[in-house]
């Protein structure tokens, strides 16, 4: 059995780190799954959100500890950025819109990664709006 794909956007920041850390805050307070009164570094800490997120997750970036950089090879359970490379693939000017990166993603040309989440800058009237992240919910 295979996982649900999911996508989710958010602010954007220069720092994408910075951007992945905020944007797993706010979900978290918008629905916090069960795990009330603890961060979320604090819940990656915890067996029990472990078995939470790895036997079904919550189809957000709630199920990464963290991201790791574009060219990190590392399997598991992080959020990566898709290098200028990738990016290019789907989008050849490298400033996907936000409909590109939907339909890249509804057509196939951009994969769901297994294991992993991945984030990319989506961009409106060129310049830099949010970021998209995606990825396959554990089953």
């Amino acid at each position: 059995m295979g996982g649900n794909a999911w996508t989710q956007t958010g602010p954007y920041q220069p720092d994408l780190k910075a951007a992945f850390r905020q944007t797993r805050e706010e979900t978290f307070a918008r629905d916090n799954h069960g795990f009330e009164g603890r961060s979320v570094e604090e819940l990656w800490r915890d067996p029990a959100w472990h078995e939470y997120v790895f036997t079904g997750g919550t189809a957000t970036v709630l199920d990464f500890p963290s991201m790791i950089d574009a060219t990190d090879s590392s399997d598991g359970p992080f959020m990566r950025p898709l290098t200028d490379e990738e990016v290019r693939a789907w989008s050849p000017v490298g400033r996907p819109t936000h409909e590109e990166w939907n339909e890249a993603l509804a057509s196939g040309r951009l994969d769901y990664p297994d294991v992993q989440g991945n984030c990319t800058v989506l961009y409106e009237n060129g310049e830099p709006a949010g970021i998209g992240y995606w990825g396959v919910t554990t089953d």
